[in-house]
């Protein structure tokens, strides 16, 4: 008998090894591979392919870059200078993932109340049932002044909203995913890392273990107690709590950040100008940037042509920084409708040479 048979005859026989350490803080508990590839075995035996599968976010070219969508235990980094739509790609994903019936979804937003985010999902709702033509669409000021008056017709013994020709077909598409997206203003003293995961547990147990996306707008506003001395502490913690939130809770995360004194400055935003720590990158498993694409195009593009310039305008570019799971370094761009508090999700390739500023950081 040869040694690999003798080491291979002594593994076979050897019984299994249960290994855990339980703490103040929790249990530690190792398994093996083997243990692993049979949970998966009867997983995938019993139908449960849920929660293997990415959850698309209805922007077509950016789901096809990442492998389909967000997997759960992934955080997502979305990251640009104000103005860029960072909440409006934001929002419109919660809406995509809620509307495909895939997944319910929370969006936790410390810039803006419920109903500020519903007013800009009816102004989207009624853009994307038209484009690119948005004949009939409605923008976010005027959808304001819709709700208004029908508030007055409600006090003058109307039917309120539901009345509003302008305002019911996006409010009847809203009702069909309406009880799968949840809007939460954030708080400057509750919405603690910890909280949030609270409030993930009581989703589990509450929906039956329906997959979640939960959505943070923004990272750098999340509530550190005690409050650490730097904001580079606290955003090391913050992104280290949401990615631990994400695998120990297996739901998907995507998280808004903000740009850094240097990036507001930079002709062009990259991943190193996200604000707060380098903890950043390396947490993250992919990171979005949008740069606005007349900023960053090269001259060379507009110089013979300064018609071209103002089409630039309309679009902005979404660079794929950071793909643990693929490819990155991708460029790709969207037109903007901010007026009706959305991006056409179709998206193409860039096509024009566009200025780099890239610093090497490993």
């Amino acid at each position: 008998m040869t040694t690999t048979d003798r080491s291979q005859e002594a593994g076979a026989a050897s019984p299994p090894l249960t290994w855990r350490l339980d703490t103040d803080n929790g249990s530690l508990v190792p398994r093996s591979a083997l243990d692993v590839l049979v949970d998966l075995n009867d997983s995938l035996a019993s139908g449960r392919f849920g929660e293997y599968q990415p959850v698309p976010l209805g922007f077509g070219m950016l789901d096809k870059t990442i492998g389909g969508g967000l997997r759960a235990g992934e955080l997502m980094l979305i990251g640009g200078a104000q103005g860029t739509g960072k909440t409006t790609m934001a929002l419109q994903m919660a809406r995509n993932v809620a509307s495909s019936g895939q997944a319910n979804v929370l969006f936790i937003c410390f810039e803006h109340e419920e109903q500020y985010l519903l007013n800009r999902l009816v102004a989207l709702e009624s853009a994307l049932a038209h484009l690119p033509q948005k004949t009939g669409a409605i923008k976010i000021q005027d959808v304001r002044k819709e709700i208004m008056s029908s508030g007055m017709s409600e006090g003058s013994g109307g039917a309120g909203l539901t009345a509003n020709q302008r305002l019911r077909p996006s409010l009847d598409r809203i009702a069909r995913y309406g009880q799968n997206l949840f809007l939460m203003r954030g708080s400057q003293t509750a919405s603690t890392v910890e909280n949030i995961r609270k409030l993930i547990q009581q989703h589990r147990v509450l929906s039956g273990d329906r997959r979640l996306l939960v959505v943070v707008d923004y990272m750098q506003k999340v509530p550190v107690y005690p409050e650490p001395s730097t904001e580079s502490e606290k955003v090391t913690y913050v992104v280290n709590g949401l990615k631990d939130v994400a695998l120990s809770e297996q739901v998907a995360m995507i998280s808004i950040v903000a740009a850094d004194k240097e990036g507001l400055k930079a002709q062009r935003l990259r991943n190193h100008h996200l604000r707060g720590s380098s903890a950043i990158n390396y947490e993250a498993d992919i990171i979005l940037i949008i740069n606005e694409k007349y900023h960053i195009v090269a001259k060379v593009n507009i110089e013979f042509n300064p018609y071209q310039a103002q089409r630039f305008r309309d679009w902005v570019i979404v660079s794929i920084e950071k793909n643990r799971g693929g490819q990155d370094n991708i460029d790709m761009e969207f037109e903007k409708h901010f007026e009706y508090s959305c991006f056409d999700p179709a998206g193409r390739t860039v096509q024009e040479k566009l200025i780099e500023e890239r610093l090497y950081n490993d």
